[in-house]
């Protein structure tokens, strides 16, 4: 059969393809971006970037209620906005095959925080795969299809950078020979309407459901058991897997594909032929707990890190002492290379405007997060997607900044001399994202904040996907692009008070920031300019249109 290269995205996008799937949605999101990129190029798939996660999910949900295999993406932070929508949806069941990616990002090569999204699946009650390469994700991609339909579930797929973006060996298989893909929606009031009293019957099934998926895992053989030494064995997942087999490779391994609930036969039968069990996992302690709450004796983050990524010098260092299997690398230090914006960057004239007004600057997520380090150092906070927006209304309100009636609010505090009024900033895609209900909030309750927009064309951090302010859809059909004027003025901001200006201009920008920060009422400033990667990728592009046609 034909073999191909592929990253771990890439094959979700195959292995979904192969599954029959006709939905994809998603927001973009390092690790997890290439997924959906790839699936937009199958055909008979519909994709789409939706505004946000908890969005993409929903979408997916009502796609899957009306028949149809539905597959979204997300790095392990989206599953915070999406988890709403994961909760209740356990409760809800699908009627065809639902598949959610979490893509988890230890070390946080580009993410604010390194959660160990394990945990949501036994929070939320629905099963959890864990591919160990390329070949796998296409294949747990497949047979988590499957099993969402067969345990009426939704099922999280988990992934990590590592598997995301390493690239292996993928033989392709036969296309979905399932039932046809039908869009139709049949009323199930009692399943699909959570009012409290369906909900406890639901909870019930769900219960139900998880009993019947612990006891199926012993038989599946994507938990499988490698004996060699009896001696030494471990149990582990992912990406950690190869990882032990290259710093252990005589040792006895219990390779878990599904992560929860766990194979609890399958676990007692290997420590019954192993004298000594180690796990290995990134982040948490998962499986380590589990383990030891059957009553087994097993070691782990005694020995390994809870944060960071593991690789198999890490594994075999802790356990040097115990038994160690060929050479160790040697670590060769690297220069540091810090992150900086690029060159020509459209933010650069912003930040280095607002480091010269020494404003308190609440910042947000995207490549403009940069703006905290030097030479601009004009950030000072940092959180989540959309908390710029409603994180200066805190300072405001605490630091007693008068609001839009004049009245200082009586929080208590002692104001300081020389406070000043704080300025919060995003991107555009943040702000379609997660940033239109905090401007919402600051409207409602009077608070006088600055916000700025920066609206480069795109959802650079990414990779250049397209975003509701950039006219265009993911397919690069063209789409109506938020006009911010009539967004400012639907939610109370006058006119006067929302300006657009050239990201290019500085004297334009500092003008329109101390004019519109003096204000005491709520302002939007909008600075525009197209992130210059783009531009450049655009001109190229438009060269070689040119050169085809002769032109």
């Amino acid at each position: 059969m034909e073999k191909l290269l592929l990253s771990g995205n890439e094959a979700v996008a195959l292995g979904a393809f192969e599954a029959g799937v006709k939905v994809g949605t998603g927001y973009p999101g390092t690790p997890s971006t290439e997924i959906l990129e790839n699936l937009t190029r199958y055909p008979g798939v519909y994709t789409e970037w939706s505004v946000n996660e908890k969005v993409a999910l929903e979408v997916a949900i009502g796609a899957a209620l009306s028949g149809v295999r539905s597959l979204v993406t997300m790095k392990h932070v989206g599953l915070n906005v999406a988890a709403d929508p994961l909760f209740t949806a356990s409760y809800i069941g699908v009627k065809a095959g639902l598949v959610i990616v979490s893509a988890d990002d230890p070390d946080m090569h580009s993410s604010q925080n390194e959660q160990d999204n394990r945990n949501y699946a036994a929070a939320a009650k629905v099963p959890m795969l864990e591919p160990s390469d390329s070949q796998e994700v296409k294949d747990f991609t497949r047979l988590a299809f499957d099993l969402s339909e067969r345990y009426d579930t939704p099922v999280l797929l988990r992934s990590t950078t590592r598997i995301s973006h390493s690239k292996s060996v993928v033989i392709p298989g036969k296309a979905y020979r399932g039932r046809e893909a039908v869009g139709n929606f049949q009323r199930n009031i009692q399943k699909y309407v959570m009012i409290p009293s369906y909900a406890r019957m639901r909870h019930v099934e769900v219960e139900r459901r998880m009993e019947r998926v612990t006891q199926d895992a012993d038989e599946l053989d994507i938990n499988r058991v490698e004996l060699r030494d009896r001696v030494l064995g471990f149990v582990t997942a992912g990406v950690c897997y190869t990882y032990v087999r290259e710093a252990f490779p005589e040792a006895s391994v219990l390779k878990l594909g599904m992560v929860y609930p766990l194979p609890e036969k399958v676990i007692g039968e290997f420590f019954q032929k192993v004298e000594k069990v180690y796990v290995v996992e990134e982040l948490d302690p998962f499986l380590e707990f589990r383990i030891k709450a059957m009553g087994l004796t097993v070691e782990g983050k005694r020995y390994f890190p809870i944060t960071g990524e593991l690789s198999p010098d890490r594994i075999r260092r802790p356990l040097g002492a115990v038994q160690s299997q060929g050479r160790m690398m040697s670590d060769f230090p690297l220069p540091p290379r810090p992150p900086q914006l690029c060159p020509g960057c459209p933010h650069r004239t912003v930040f280095q405007t607002l480091s010269k007004l020494g404003h308190t600057v609440t910042g947000d997520i995207g490549c403009y997060t940069l703006g905290a380090l030097p030479p601009f150092t004009s950030i000072d906070t940092c959180v989540d997607m959309g908390a710029s927006i409603t994180i200066a209304q805190g300072i405001e309100i605490a630091t007693g900044i008068e609001i839009a009636t004049g009245v200082e609010i009586a929080t208590g505090i002692e104001i300081a001399e020389g406070v000043k009024k704080p300025i919060a900033v995003l991107g555009d895609s943040t702000f379609t994202h997660a940033g239109l209900p905090g401007l919402l909030n600051a409207a409602y309750n009077g608070r006088n904040s600055l916000i700025i927009v920066l609206d480069n064309g795109t959802t650079a951090m990414t990779g250049m996907q397209p975003n509701p302010l950039s006219g265009e859809r993911i397919n690069g059909q063209p789409a109506v692009s938020l006009d911010y004027v009539k967004l400012g003025e639907a939610v109370g901001i006058e006119r006067e008070n929302v300006r657009i200006v050239d990201a290019y201009k500085p004297k334009e920008i500092e003008k329109a920031i101390t004019e519109l920060i003096a204000q005491n009422t709520l302002s939007l400033l909008v600075v525009q300019g197209l992130c210059v990667i783009l531009r450049r990728r655009r001109q190229r592009k438009e060269k070689a249109n040119s050169e085809k046609i002769g032109i």
